[in-house]
């Protein structure tokens, strides 16, 4: 643990709570309990970190996924161990697809009756293992004097590229131990590697590069720190396009921007005329490549850090092995002042992009002016917030445009209920900027107690709720492939401004996108949250009903 104050002692909850402190980060996140009391105990104490007690394990982890996600730095959520860590699973498995840098503190029962299936409260089986399956990496404090060298060691793994959620199960006994205080250089933040590109492989990728005319970058959520080296192809006349994760690396108002509208039909047709694209730190998703059907530029390379994604579904004829910033700057390094970019391929890219927006608000029928409403309302300092619904599926993941790659946060793994929770991370990781959050009306039911620790924390949060009284997207399915059978889609659906209100939220039903306009114009002058439960009935239909990815949009 590093030179020891010999006359000092702290505990190992102490210990950690430093350590947290060391990381640079401003809040943690949890539900107090028996089995964590030390570490919280501690950071109370110390007054150094804001705690934020969330209604549920779920709820907290992904409130410190997205507030990593915005803040740019590392998350902390802090559990019980067993049910506890256990009700974390799904956020964890959310914070893995997505690739954020978060440390997942969990209890553990007293070491002396570890993995002996005793029967002791809040034990669970082979917890560690479980833990191992839905995390980049878990480990066990053993002993109080390895605990400080077992966090930091979870720290930087969980910072290191690809980065993800790394889980710390410390027992009981262990974070109440008493340690002597170590030197302070023991809780600076650990260093994350970088991975630097190797020279010869960027050589050969300019090489490749040197002769296009029509190129293409696709950015992905493993590029968010390569804006300024994409932004520079992008000024010497390459297209830019992004997955959902990699929105706003370079700006969505940007001439050379075709957003997130890859799958769509004119950015399809126009990569048919494109003699390579270059994707920097994304999987390509299959519900961002229509199942991997997507007709890509026939000539690619992949930058990422990771070896074992070369060739996963689309094959490449370059590979870089390294970080997306470095590699890039390479790239523009090696480019600038020698490209020779088609003259008609930045109109050419302009008209793509108009024709798949178009495309996508046409298909959206009377809902078209909700989206442009809400695109109103939203400022450029803004965060933007998605859950998974058909209103995000459709245009929240694609609309309003987004300005930079923390601007935004959406349910990367498909799980329905993380918006609520994901919007509170975000709102304490951006203070003194609104945070928009789409939700739907079945997704807010999972974690509709996450409206108290909303109401407790008075954050500047607009919650606009699309109801439509049940699973609507399913009840698309249904329609499409089970001949109309609708089972098990329709939901009792509270009132939730009645909701919102028993926890004094101020909220408003919406019935179209005039009382919608309305509601945000008067949700400006409301320095907390405001719930708007938006009546989709009401409303009327989408002109093309979604019924799940893989889709392409009718007329794109």
């Amino acid at each position: 643990m590093g030179r020891a104050i010999a006359s000092e002692q702290i505990t190992v909850g102490e210990a950690v709570a430093r350590l947290l402190e060391g990381t640079g980060t401003a809040c943690a996140f949890g539900v107090i309990s028996i089995h964590n009391m030390p570490i919280l105990d501690a950071i109370g104490q110390r007054g150094a970190l804001r705690f934020v007690p969330a209604r549920g394990e779920a709820g907290a982890a992904n409130m410190a996924d997205a507030y990593a996600r915005v803040a740019g730095r590392l998350g902390v959520v802090v559990t019980s161990t067993g049910t506890g860590a256990g009700n974390a699973a799904g956020a964890l498995v959310e914070a893995r697809t997505a690739g954020t840098p978060l440390l997942h503190l969990t209890g553990q029962i007293e070491s002396a009756y570890l993995d002996r299936d005793a029967g002791y409260i809040h034990e669970a089986p082979n917890q560690l293992g479980m833990l191992q399956a839905i995390s980049k990496a878990a480990y066990r404090v053993r002993t109080a004097q390895a605990a400080v060298a077992t966090v930091r060691e979870a720290i930087r793994v969980a910072l290191t590229a690809p980065q993800g959620p790394v889980s710390v199960e410390i027992p009981i006994d262990v974070q109440k131990a008493l340690v002597p205080l170590p030197d302070p250089a023991a809780f600076a933040a650990p260093i994350a590697e970088i991975r630097a590109p190797d020279p010869s492989s960027t050589a050969a990728l300019v090489r490749a590069a040197a002769g296009a005319r029509r190129p293409v970058l696709w950015l992905g959520g493993g590029a968010r720190n390569a804006g300024t080296p994409a932004r520079r192809l992008a000024r010497m006349g390459w297209a830019v396009v992004s997955s959902v994760a990699g929105r706003g690396i370079v700006a969505e108002t940007d001439a050379a921007s075709l957003a997130s509208f890859g799958a769509a039909g004119p950015v399809e047709a126009l990569f048919a005329g494109c003699d390579l694209l270059v994707v920097a730190g994304s999987r390509l998703r299959s519900n961002e490549t229509l199942g991997y059907r997507l007709q890509l530029p026939k000539r690619r390379a992949l930058i990422d850090v990771d070896e074992l994604a070369r060739d996963r579904v689309y094959t490449f004829d370059h590979f870089v092995r390294g970080d997306s910033a470095l590699a890039l700057a390479a790239l523009a390094d090696g480019l600038e002042g020698t490209m020779q970019i088609d003259p008609t391929f930045a109109s050419d890219v302009r008209a793509a992009r108009q024709a798949a927006e178009g495309a996508l608000r046409a298909s959206l029928g009377p809902f078209a002016e909700v989206a442009a409403t809400v695109e109103r309302s939203f400022g450029p300092g803004d965060v933007w917030v998605r859950d998974v619904t058909i209103s995000n599926s459709t245009w929240g993941n694609r609309l309003p445009a987004l300005q930079s790659p923390r601007q935004g946060v959406h349910a990367m793994g498909g799980g329905i209920g993380q918006g609520l929770p994901m919007a509170i991370g975000a709102a304490l990781a951006a203070p003194g900027r609104r945070v928009f959050t789409l939700v739907g009306d079945g997704g807010l039911s999972l974690s509709l107690g996450e409206l108290g620790t909303l109401a407790q924390e008075q954050l500047p949060v607009t919650l606009i709720v699309m109801n439509d009284r049940g699973y609507g997207v399913i009840r698309n399915i249904q329609d499409r492939e089970y001949g109309g059978r609708r089972y098990y889609a329709d939901l009792v659906t509270p009132n939730y401004t009645v909701v919102a209100n028993a926890v004094e939220i101020e909220a408003r039903t919406i019935t179209g996108a005039e009382s919608l306009a309305n509601a945000l114009a008067w949700s400006q002058g409301i320095a907390g949250p405001v719930l708007l439960d938006v009546d989709m009935a009401a409303i009327g239909a989408f002109a093309q009903a979604f019924a799940g990815p893989p889709v392409r949009l009718a007329g794109s």
